[in-house]
């Protein structure tokens, strides 16, 4: 049976969303299977001096990586496979390691909670020095680039939902030779590519959209810098931050149906958004497919779509929302996102999260159920209030 993979030089440019179902897979020839196998081994047949391309330690290497590692990056435009690991916390330590030591790091002080953690406790290690900053506040943003050395950004951001003048922040950082990281998992390189706007890096929770079912703790890095690459896969052998085979075959195989999954989502979203503002017991919403929204014309300018995560606040306190998560029947309360499943999730109640976040904000994660029975749902848990 043939296992090679057709090179990608060889095939057609195509658009990202046949290449999420055609790339990555065995080349065309009788007998050959349509999917990789999935490789169990801890180490491979190796004797002497190893070639440069021997796999030899699965800690290495993996053949269940490659097709998902060779999709990816060429979603992300990537000159080269994106680096699979163990979960996006696994991929944010990475990229974070790419900081000098004593370094300043630029970042959105509402990234990510986790990302937050772990660059707060860097910082008090005396490893790096955070400047947080309004992503999309570009001048301020550009201002706090004076002296720094990486700069770092969610776009959209999570839970807020503040979109970043990517280009211009981008150009910026060349200019001053500061490197660049970005957070795609929120947008997916079917709403943005990072890479081809000027970025360094791109990291990505696998677990959310790539994946999309909820079933998968999984993340990657995608950079076309070669330096980078192997700094960065140099990291994960180090420390043995490895995704295991049978998550990147369940990886590859949510990616195949990732744009049929964030169509349905984004769709359900608009009208969700549309209806949730004009909600009595409704304060606020966050969302950059509604006009209203802050981030809505450099969202339409700059992205695809505007994804499938709404922020909105009610009940006036951290009760009134949890009372409406409560009440749900359809919609789950827990945390992540990027399921097929609607998801609901007051952020506050993490100690982690920014005090800049509304105690009573409640972020939701947008699936692919009816979205009138999504919308049922919602309005029977705001009547509650």
């Amino acid at each position: 049976m043939n296992f090679s993979s057709t090179p990608s030089a060889s095939r057609p440019a195509w658009d990202p969303k046949t290449l999420i179902v055609a790339g990555g897979r065995p080349a065309h020839a009788v007998d050959a299977p349509v999917n990789y196998p999935v490789t169990f081994t801890s180490t491979y047949h190796s004797q002497g001096l190893a070639a440069a391309d021997e796999r030899v330690y699965a800690r290495f290497s993996n053949p269940s990586w490659d097709p998902f590692e060779e999709v990816l990056g060429q979603l992300e435009a990537a000159a080269r496979p994106a680096l699979v690991f163990s979960s996006g916390m696994a991929a944010i330590a990475a990229a974070l390691n790419l900081v000098p030591a004593g370094g300043v790091l630029v970042m959105p002080k509402h990234s990510y909670n986790g990302s937050l953690a772990l660059t707060s406790e860097l910082e008090a290690a005396g490893r790096l020095i955070v400047r947080p900053v309004d992503i999309a506040d570009t001048d301020e943003v550009i201002a706090a680039l004076e002296g720094a050395h990486v700069l770092w950004v969610e776009s959209p951001t999570n839970p807020m939902l503040e979109v970043a003048d990517l280009p211009v922040l981008l150009a910026e950082t060349k200019a001053r030779e500061i490197l660049s990281i970005v957070d795609n998992t929120f947008a997916t390189p079917l709403l943005q590519q990072p890479l081809t706007q000027g970025a360094d890096v791109v990291v990505h929770s696998v677990t959310k959209y790539l994946s999309g079912h909820s079933d998968v703790i999984m993340g990657a890095v995608v950079t076309s810098d070669e330096k980078l690459h192997n700094t960065v896969h140099g990291y994960r052998t180090l420390h043995g931050s490895i995704a295991s085979p049978m998550d990147t075959f369940l990886a590859l195989r949510g990616v195949r149906t990732m744009a049929v999954r964030l169509d349905r989502s984004q769709s359900n979203s608009q009208i969700l958004a549309e209806r949730l503002s004009e909600h009595p017991n409704v304060q606020a919403v966050r969302y950059p497919g509604l006009k209203q929204d802050p981030g809505h014309q450099r969202a339409a300018k700059l992205m695809s779509g505007f994804g499938a995560v709404i922020a909105f606040q009610v009940g006036g306190s951290a009760d009134g929302a949890d009372k409406v998560i409560g009440a749900f029947k359809l919609i789950t309360g827990a945390t992540s996102l990027g399921g097929v499943e609607t998801l609901a999730e007051r952020r506050a109640r993490h100690a982690s999260e920014p005090v800049s976040v509304p105690e009573n904000l409640i972020r939701l994660s947008v699936g692919i159920e009816d979205v009138e029975d999504l919308w049922a749902d919602l309005s029977q848990a705001l009547e509650q209030l």
